[in-house]
């Protein structure tokens, strides 16, 4: 696989991995041409897009000629393609049409080469949910690769892949716990003063890869790309689990913080906007202003994982901790309006949300976790969003 973003992908790296002639490997393989609509062609497609999923993920090339001995890139050949949307989304049906269960998180990228040709890049991630198993016409195989290309998995890689795919979602979902455990415990990177807090988790399944670590210092460098979610400025250092950014009031209480963890993990936790009301003490969510702000964050967080060159996909969570009987805050005329319940519980774990492409939209993602606090409260959703589920500005 190429180190790089799909996005930042040339001419000039495909051209790097001739001139040092890198073979194809366990996530890396070329092909001259592409697969034409003979059932033979889809098949053998299939069964290299699925066996990437199903080993580490890695990078198919298309438009790059080979020594097929060898597994040694030749020349850049390209492909002549009048329109390459067209030809992406005939290679993305077939892979949603031809694979079971759906592989979430392919790219398609066409890179221009020598001048008037394209290269094709697919870029395959290791699956959450794997194996997957190609279903063309009864083919009904399941592969996956080693550094020698792909084969057919026995038995035993199957049960290993079945239970593998339970194992990581388990994890993924007991860290969530542990974490939202400690927090609850005021057993936080940094002294927090407020009892009440919004948690927003990023977890990439890449994560929980045991090896898996990121250089970090394309944010480390810039703190500016990791802000706590609400702030007046704020301070940032290292420290075991990665790096963390933090804000301080001017009573020098820790208010909101991230912590970006070494295995690329972001951890965003803010206490001001659930500060009992300064006046009479009630326990209010504002919810319009949180919501902005987290749509905004989360905007802000996954382009920090992106720069990382972190894969895709990603889970999403939102919790509320220490809300025992807080309201919704709907204006003052309207603060206590029928329905509008108090929270009945302290810890509120919203539903979870995969990412399975980057530029999917913040606040479509937020919703239905939105909607579910909102239901918390006694109402029937979100009112921010429209019956289509678009926003309002």
């Amino acid at each position: 696989m190429i180190t790089k973003n799909v996005s930042e992908i040339t001419e000039d790296d495909l051209q790097e991995l001739i001139d040092n002639s890198v073979s194809e490997k366990k996530t890396l393989e070329y092909k001259q041409s592409l697969p034409d609509n003979l059932d033979a062609d889809r098949k053998e497609f299939l069964a290299d897009v699925s066996s990437f999923s199903n080993a580490s993920g890695g990078d198919l090339i298309y438009g790059i000629s080979e020594d097929r001995d060898k597994g040694i890139p030749k020349k850049i050949e390209g492909l002549t393609i009048e329109n390459a949307d067209q030809v992406i989304t005939r290679l993305e049906n077939m892979i949603r049409d031809g694979i079971k269960p759906r592989i979430s998180g392919i790219v398609i990228r066409p890179i221009k080469v020598l001048k008037s040709k394209i290269a094709l890049l697919i870029r395959i991630p290791r699956s959450w949910n794997s194996p997957h198993r190609v279903i063309f016409k009864g083919h009904d195989k399941f592969y996956t690769r080693n550094n020698t290309g792909k084969y057919p998995m026995d038995v035993t890689e199957l049960k290993v892949a079945f239970n593998l795919s339970e194992t990581i979602t388990e994890r993924i979902r007991r860290f969530r716990e542990d974490r939202i455990s400690k927090i609850f415990a005021n057993e936080t990177p940094v002294p927090f003063y407020y009892n009440a807090k919004i948690v927003l988790h990023l977890i990439p399944i890449i994560s929980f890869d045991p090896a898996q670590r990121y250089e970090l210092n394309k944010i480390t460098s810039y703190p500016e790309k990791l802000p706590p979610i609400n702030h007046n400025g704020f301070t940032n250092r290292y420290n075991l689990d990665g790096f963390l950014t933090y804000s301080i009031d001017e009573e020098e209480k820790t208010y909101s913080y991230v912590q970006l963890f070494n295995n690329g993990i972001i951890e965003a936790v803010e206490g001001k906007y659930l500060d009992p009301h300064r006046y009479d003490g009630r326990l209010l969510i504002y919810g319009t202003a949180y919501e902005n702000k987290l749509i905004e964050s989360l905007s802000i967080y996954l382009s920090a994982l992106k720069e990382l060159n972190i894969e895709l996909p990603i889970f999403i969570f939102l919790t509320l901790v220490g809300v025992r009987g807080y309201f919704m805050f709907v204006g003052e005329k309207r603060f206590n309006v029928q329905g509008n319940s108090g929270i009945d519980r302290d810890i509120l774990l919203l539903p979870e949300v995969i990412i399975e492409n980057y530029d999917t939209a913040p606040e479509k993602v937020l919703k239905p976790c939105f909607d579910a606090l909102w239901n918390a409260c006694g109402f029937s959703g979100s009112p921010n969003y429209d019956n289509t589920g678009k926003r309002k500005k």
